[in-house]
């Protein structure tokens, strides 16, 4: 199947074309048709598929077409998307940019952590596709600067991180003062129960799409894990980079300071990297992943909330360098390489203390990651077997000396 199959308009194809897009996706294929007939959609699928298109590109052909066909020319807000994170909203707005760049219409992204005085200037001379953060939407909307008297639309990306993040009770706000007549489209990487509640209360006999399940990941994407000692997991990636072939590389750390301990260490040790996550300011994130993007920086170090919705092309390999306590937030780390079909690479590292961690993901996944021990720094065999329930978060250092030689193991318990 083709773009060409899905009945949609020149302009929008021309601009597909522009964009390197011939076959459209498993969840291309069956959302598009869908909204285009009207149909609420709740759609799953797996981070890298194609969602953002799946829902774009419709919207731009109907609000083309109704547009032509309407003597309004005030630019009322028709349609609304609402996503998590700020690198997410770029994203999707940057999306309709370039699928909508052969039509007469306007989008404006907006978000907090920004003056909002452009982003009021802008929804003053109208706007067809507004994209928005919840908290900074309804902080404008509460100052009566948001009008969505005429909206048609509304889009949910990224439910699930919506409420993972707490989000959930400013959607609800906001949807509380949208029109009730409209078409809802509500796309998630997951559906857990809280989500599927939610989708029951917005969606009105909806089209269900499911093309892959949370629990796969992208057979192009080569997983390896590396057992090391926590101490040792910063010699080990350096180790591991010391491999020019490597072009790129996102490296996933669980805290806001693990990441910015990892950049000093990166950086002194000649290897060009920058950090992203929730402290940075909005315009340092942006520097940041156009300078990764443009091949500037080789390393790009994020937490889980500021990595979510970013989309590098051709992204080699991503890190997991401590792995995540949710077993679902591994696929999607890893599906940030091995996109469009291209091949990837996703290592993961995981000292003692994690392995409950690893056979959580593996359990999800359904595979067994092949281990790689062919570095300076694994992890003892009789670690690597050991259960580590009854010691967590308990290790001493027995031999070895110090410093990337040293040694960890479970410390015995002490009588009391």
């Amino acid at each position: 199947m083709s773009f060409n199959n899905l009945k949609l308009i020149e302009p929008v194809l021309r601009a597909l074309q522009k964009e390197g897009y011939t076959t459209p996706t498993p969840i291309q294929q069956q959302a598009i048709p869908a909204v285009l007939d009207g149909r609420d959609v709740r759609a799953c699928a797996q981070t890298g598929t194609g969602k953002t298109a799946a829902f774009a590109i419709p919207l731009l052909q109907l609000l083309h077409q109704q547009k032509n066909n309407s003597a309004n020319h005030k630019r009322p807000i028709q349609a609304l998307v609402l996503t998590p994170t700020r690198e997410l909203a770029i994203q999707v707005e940057e999306s309709f940019k370039a699928y909508g760049r052969f039509l007469q219409l306007r989008h404006l992204v907006i978000f907090g952590g920004v003056s909002q005085v452009n982003q009021v200037n802008q929804l003053k001379k109208g706007v067809d596709i507004l994209v928005a953060t919840p908290g900074r939407l309804l902080d404008l909307m509460n100052q009566g600067h948001v009008s969505f008297d005429d909206l048609k639309f509304l889009v949910l990306d990224e439910a699930d991180r919506m409420l993972d993040m707490g989000f959930v009770k400013d959607v609800k706000r906001i949807i509380s003062r949208l029109p009730k007549k409209r078409q809802t489209l509500f796309f998630s990487a997951t559906m857990p129960f809280e989500i599927v509640s939610l989708s029951r209360d917005l969606l009105h006999n909806p089209v269900n799409v499911e093309v892959t399940p949370v629990s796969s990941t992208v057979d192009a994407i080569q997983q390896h894990v590396y057992f090391t000692q926590k101490p040792n997991k910063t010699f080990l990636l350096k180790h591991i980079l010391s491999d020019d072939s490597i072009e790129t590389a996102l490296v996933f750390t669980r805290t806001k300071y693990g990441a910015d301990k990892l950049v000093k260490f990166l950086n002194k040790n000649d290897i060009r990297a920058q950090a992203i996550h929730g402290n940075k300011s909005q315009g340092a994130r942006q520097a940041a992943l156009k300078s990764f993007k443009n091949r500037k920086t080789r390393v790009l170090v994020a937490t889980d909330i500021a990595a979510r919705g970013i989309d590098i092309d051709d992204l080699t390999h991503v890190f997991n360098f401590e792995l995540p306590e949710i077993p679902e937030t591994y696929v999607h780390r890893i599906g940030r390489t091995g996109r469009a079909g291209a091949s990837g690479h996703a290592i993961s590292f995981c000292d003692y203390v994690e392995k409950p961690l690893l056979k959580d993901i593996q359990k999800l996944i359904q595979k067994t990651i092949p281990v790689n021990n062919d570095h300076p720094y694994a992890l003892s065999e009789e670690l690597q077997e050991m259960d580590p329930k009854p010691v967590k978060n308990n290790l001493t250092m027995v031999k070895g000396g110090r410093g990337r030689n040293a040694i960890f193991r479970p410390a015995r318990a002490r009588r009391r």
